[in-house]
């Protein structure tokens, strides 16, 4: 049963950051790892690996003892340079095996592992995604290594019949998306269209939002137009969740969403780079590109999904609404809670209204933090959204990056981090959301006098309101979801 992996090795140019590692092509597939010279009869415990199914990744698996296994993160396609998301499963396990999985060849040296960051894990009788106990989880450099940072996790299998599967961060595939806009649609909600902006290399689609009134509602209301892009770096997954949590709310027939739909036009592009989604890629598309560096020039052969979304907006931007915010969402690796990224300007005026939104989310989001947003023109952002798209538009409008910690942010009062879970990622959307109301209250274009949004509504209630339960586009916790709860104990791996 043992077999090989599917793709041979290639070398790396001796620039790479891995310092020369070895490059993989391909994922494990169900590869069975036995020790040194064994040739018997495959036995429970000769674990089996495999990466390859939708947002799989890892390149290959070397046995170091019965107990000890290395890792290696294939790097993204057609480019060795990144190497940080991984997401495979492990089966074939014998009760109360103790293992030691040392992940090997990350490209980055800063982490948020140093600073109590964990895996994700899940097996097929717990389908909850859970994080792995901190206490179990090293980040270490390694002598044997060359002396790269090397992350190694204890765990302890504790049932023979589960699949494991272990992740970097908890999973957003294309498919799901796919199914969340396909429950969407058949809503048939006369405020959302759903359309095809365009496909990747690789065929898929790359979807459209327009979530809004309909303008025979109210034909003379001037409105704001509102776009929010996510996922052009593939293996930033929370960004995925923290969108749904936009798009609940908005969609949902709660008085605030029914307000800013009355006064927004909101569109939204949920994945910008479907293809290295489901090919499991960190931060490239199939053909190499990191395409948030390829604004100023996206080509509609290499980038077609980026140059689709750049001719969006700057239709957009010529219409007589105005386009007013464009907010890219994105995920931070080394950084705690949620923050942003903006432009610098010289009118001091201007610099004073760009930081308006960021104050208020601030004040709506409890994980959302004003003194980790900053405002900045490096030169290596010039290629990035907000920065191409801040100096295309006029000075009327916004641009930022929403970018969100992997990991955890500080509460309020707290001394300690607080994981961040699916669940609190969508809220984070959900108060996205409803910051825009406060916005534009704020700067008087929606009066307070008109609102129909009852009193005995308050801020938290408003925030904890509009969510929707795994894309399933009602609200409510299906039957087949309460059992899934009741069965998903704690994976805790002690080892």
């Amino acid at each position: 049963m043992e077999r090989k992996m599917e793709d041979n090795m290639r070398d790396v140019d001796a620039g790479s950051e891995a310092g020369g590692e070895d490059a993989l092509v391909g994922n494990v597939n169900k590869l069975m790892v036995t020790p040194p010279g064994y040739t018997g009869v495959p036995r429970k415990g000769h674990l089996v690996f495999d990466a390859c199914f939708e947002s799989g990744n890892l390149g290959r698996v070397d046995y170091i003892s019965e107990f000890e296994f290395d890792l290696f993160i294939r790097p993204d396609t057609c480019n060795p340079r990144f190497r940080v998301w991984f997401n495979f499963t492990v089966e074939n396990v014998r009760e109360t095996q103790r293992v030691i999985f040392n992940i090997v060849n990350f490209s980055k040296t800063k982490s948020l592992y140093r600073d109590g960051m964990s895996p994700v894990v899940k097996s097929t009788s717990r389908p909850k995604w859970q994080r792995l106990p901190t206490k179990n989880v090293y980040y270490y450099r390694c002598p044997d290594h060359r002396r790269n940072y090397v992350m190694s996790f204890a765990f302890c299998f504790d049932r023979e019949d589960d699949v494991y599967q272990f992740a970097y961060c908890y999973p957003y595939t294309y498919t799901r998306l796919q199914h969340y806009l396909d429950s969407l649609e058949r809503r048939n909600l006369d405020y959302l269209q759903r359309e095809q902006l365009g496909l990747s290399v690789q065929q898929r689609r790359l979807d459209l939002l327009t979530i809004t009134s309909p303008a025979q509602q109210n034909p003379e209301k001037v409105k704001k137009l509102v776009v929010l892009t996510a996922r052009v770096h593939p293996g930033e997954s929370p960004a995925s969740f923290i969108c749904q949590g936009v798009i609940d709310f908005l969609v949902s027939q709660h008085p605030v969403a029914q307000t800013l739909r009355d006064h927004v036009i909101f569109k939204i592009v949920p994945m910008l780079n479907p293809d290295g989604v489901y090919l499991g890629n960190y931060r490239c598309s199939l053909m190499g590109f990191d395409l948030n560096r390829h604004w100023q020039e996206p080509s509609p052969w290499a980038h077609p999904t980026l140059h689709a979304v750049k001719q969006l907006i700057v239709q957009l931007s010529q219409d007589p609404v105005g386009l007013e915010f464009y907010i890219d969402v994105h995920a931070h690796s080394t950084m705690m809670n949620g923050f942003m990224y903006g432009n610098v300007f010289e009118e001091e005026e201007r610099v004073q209204r760009q930081a308006v939104f960021p104050r208020l989310l601030c004040q709506n989001a409890p994980d959302f933090s004003f003194s980790n947003t900053s405002f900045n023109r490096d030169v290596v952002k010039a290629g990035t959204g907000r920065r191409f798209l801040g100096g295309l538009l006029d000075d009327t409008s916004y641009c930022y990056t929403l970018e969100v910690s992997f990991y955890s942010y500080m509460a309020a009062g707290s001394t300690s981090p607080v994981p961040y879970t699916e669940d609190t990622y969508m809220k984070l959307g959900r108060n996205v959301a409803r910051t825009f109301l406060d916005y534009y209250r704020h700067n008087n274009f929606i009066d307070d006098n008109k609102l129909q949004i009852p009193n005995h509504i308050n801020s938290m209630e408003v925030l904890s309101q509009g969510r929707q339960g795994n894309g399933n586009g009602n609200g409510r916790t299906s039957g087949s979801e309460r059992g899934a709860e009741r069965k998903n104990q704690s994976i805790t791996g002690e080892y």
